[in-house]
């Protein structure tokens, strides 16, 4: 995993909460997560245009983190599977409401039209996710 040459500096809650789960890949591995237990294998299936070491390193950290857990499982073969965390869990409302705002200005900022969210659901608060 890549070692940054200085320490983190974060200053404020936001910081902390986007260096957990902001970027490009881990909230979508969180919604990919969000309601069921999955092999890499099917994850990866579920992810686009990831590289297996930026999934597997985005994993990792998400574990340092407390978001996801890893549970390995001592049969042949062996079976390793991923999982959301009590902790991790609780990231799932914020993304819905990330989700929410960016269904309701999108078209206002750009000429084409996102698809629908399958996972979060958008135009339905209650659902998805």
């Amino acid at each position: 995993m890549y070692e940054h040459k200085l320490p983190k500096d974060i200053r404020c809650p936001l910081e902390y909460g986007l260096d957990i789960f902001g970027g490009k890949w881990k909230s979508r591995i969180i919604c990919v997560l969000a309601d069921k237990t999955l092999r890499y294998s099917e994850m990866r299936k579920e992810m686009v245009n990831i590289t297996d070491a930026v999934l597997a390193s985005a994993l990792k950290e998400l574990q340092e983190d407390g978001i996801v857990e890893r549970r390995q499982y001592m049969e042949v073969p062996p079976r390793v599977e991923y999982c959301l965390t009590d902790k991790g869990r609780t990231v799932i409302p914020i993304l819905q409401s990330i989700c929410q705002w960016a269904g309701a200005y999108h078209l206002t900022d750009t000429s084409y039209a996102l698809s629908q969210c399958q996972r979060c659901d958008y135009r339905n608060p209650k659902g998805g996710a």
